[in-house]
């Protein structure tokens, strides 16, 4: 964590020539053969994510999610670095989904973190790495009511530099059961974590939100 917050340096000022000899795309192909059609580039909390936005956005127009930072100024800052090429657009959680499904209608790309615990009312729990983890839906309903194409892609920390990932379309997704969607949204997730476990942002606390009647996963023993 603490080498990912000195790489924000890169993230936040380096020129575009730099970010991308930084950061080249592999499989930005699965990318382009779909031009003219919306997209949601599944990406998991690894410790690149700001910088993969970033970089992507200088393929093609980027929409992207944010959780609004409760000091103004801070939040002030963290917007202007995210936007500082003009590439993309951004909006926060509390601005609810409309802005975003309005831009992936208008040719943006959404560039998606849907692996947070956001609490068991909005979340049907089903497996991850063995554990019945709450999961939100947002991926297969946006998918639903934009027709967009799922390419599941996550930052890869090499010696230095990053590469970004680009995995081919999900098939066959959505579905009809949101639940089944889910689950197989954290088994596409979880296998990628399995190539990089120490690069994924455990301190998120995956786990907390537990079933009726299940204990804390994390109260000390």
């Amino acid at each position: 964590m603490v080498q990912m917050l000195l790489e924000y340096g890169w993230c936040w000022f380096a020129s575009p020539q730099r970010l991308r000899r930084l950061m080249p795309i592999e499989g930005l192909e699965h990318l382009h053969a779909l031009d003219g059609r919306p997209v949601i580039l599944m990406a998991p909390h690894f410790t690149g994510l700001d910088m993969a936005g970033l970089r992507i956005s200088m393929e093609t127009p980027v929409v992207s999610i944010y959780s609004r930072q409760k000091d103004e100024w801070l939040d002030a800052f963290f917007r202007s670095r995210r936007l500082r090429l003009g590439t993309g657009i951004i909006f926060s959680r509390q601005q609810g989904t409309r802005p975003t499904l309005r831009a992936l209608k208008e040719g943006y790309r959404l560039y998606y973190l849907p692996d947070q615990d956001f609490g068991a009312r909005d979340s049907v729990f089903v497996p991850f790495f063995g554990v019945n983890t709450a999961t939100i839906t947002g991926l297969s309903r946006l998918a639903a009511a934009t027709g967009a194409a799922v390419l599941p892609c996550y930052p890869r920390r090499e010696a230095g530099r990053y590469v970004l990932v680009i995995e081919p379309a999900l098939t066959d997704f959505p579905s009809q059961d949101l639940t089944r969607d889910a689950a197989r949204m954290n088994a596409v997730i979880e296998s990628q974590i399995r190539r990089i476990p120490q690069q994924y942002f455990w301190m998120h606390k995956r786990f907390k939100s537990r079933p009726e009647g299940e204990a804390d996963y994390y109260a000390k023993p």
